[in-house]
């Protein structure tokens, strides 16, 4: 997602994760930082940056924080399920957001991570962060409140396609409500009040005629059984818990009649060689609680090299299940966090 920060406006991209709340951005001065292809945001540059202070109310309800003993300076700690990683100064900075009719809004006091000290384990050149989105109250949905009304919708192309220059669209407030033809609407469950991600309650996967029954998983710390899901755009693979994901995988290899092959990447468990016959892949559904989702096949299997097509689930062995961002390719995915439900509408995202 493309944004600025800052006074003058600096162009910045960041992931968008579902999967947590908190915003951060590589800052000057780095003591380590990723390589980041696109400038990096330099907070002496802009006039609106404030450090948030270690006394400060602000700095006591975020969790992760630690003080810098030298100047009072708020520091915080955010650490994601891949291994990346980031360290730095808590502040508020005005973050401006470019619209598609060529106009522009900004919003002050917007809470970010100054970060001096990061990894990011799945680098995309540009990317100076993550901007979260999720459910938590340092969400930037949370933090722009009541001006977009808890909604948000996108549509997501070209995921994990290095060739294409399509840009995907983000909707916020009215604007992202998904209406007509085809939609389906499940709810979002919460497990507890201060959850992180958006769980969905997924009842069962189908390949062609065969339904495969998700019978959950014990919640980690507890003895709660819980059939659901999070929904991740910040990851790109679906996860699934092991025994599941074996039946799922077993169902999918009986229904394609192509020869299996190896990975070369080492990142997947059933791959086709597509060279020599058209991929005729079985559709695949995710069954939500009150919403059928059939999934686009160029999302479910995976162009990883020449002639070679992987199914693009995999076995979880810490027993969560992820659905990632390209199980939701070709669909404009509506999130209103007033109804607490989310939406899927089948859409040719390159044409939305």
């Amino acid at each position: 997602m493309s944004y600025s920060i800052g006074t003058p406006p600096f162009k910045v991209y960041s992931v968008i994760d579902t999967g947590s709340d908190f915003v951060w951005l590589q800052c000057m001065p780095c003591n380590i930082c990723y390589n980041q292809t696109s400038p990096i945001f330099d907070p002496s540059k802009s006039s609106s940056y404030k450090k948030i202070s270690c006394s400060s109310r602000t700095c006591k309800s975020v969790e992760n924080i630690s003080c810098s003993h030298d100047d009072d300076a708020c520091e915080y700690t955010s650490s994601y399920g891949d291994g990346s990683k980031s360290h730095g100064d808590l502040s508020m900075e005005t973050l401006t957001l470019d619209f598609t009719s060529g106009s522009s809004v900004s919003f002050p006091n917007i809470l970010i991570g100054c970060g001096h000290t990061n990894n990011m384990l799945y680098q995309s050149g540009h990317s100076s962060g993550i901007i979260g989105f999720g459910p938590g109250p340092m969400s930037l949905i949370n933090q722009l409140g009541s001006l977009i009304g808890g909604k948000f919708s996108y549509c997501l192309n070209g995921v994990f396609d290095k060739q294409s220059n399509l840009s995907s669209k983000l909707n916020f407030g009215d604007a992202a409500i998904v209406s007509g033809d085809n939609v389906v609407s499940t709810p979002i469950v919460r497990h507890t009040s201060d959850q992180l991600e958006y769980y969905l309650t997924l009842e069962a996967f189908s390949v062609g005629n065969k339904r495969i029954k998700f019978e959950g998983f014990i919640r980690e710390g507890t003895n709660i059984s819980t059939q659901t899901i999070v929904i991740d755009s910040g990851t790109t693979v679906t996860f699934l818990p092991h025994k599941f994901y074996t039946t799922l995988e077993s169902v999918v290899a009986k229904a394609v009649k192509l020869e299996r092959v190896q990975d070369p990447t080492d990142s997947f468990n059933l791959c086709y060689n597509t060279t020599s016959k058209q991929s005729n892949f079985p559709v695949i559904i995710a069954h939500f609680r009150g919403a059928d989702v059939k999934l686009d096949s160029k999302g479910t299997f995976l162009a990883i090299g020449e002639g070679i097509e992987c199914l693009t689930f995999r076995p979880s062995y810490t027993n969560n299940a992820l659905f990632g961002n390209l199980a939701q390719k070709n669909f404009l995915v509506g999130y209103d966090l007033k109804n607490n439900i989310i939406s899927f509408k089948p859409t040719d995202c390159t044409k939305y």
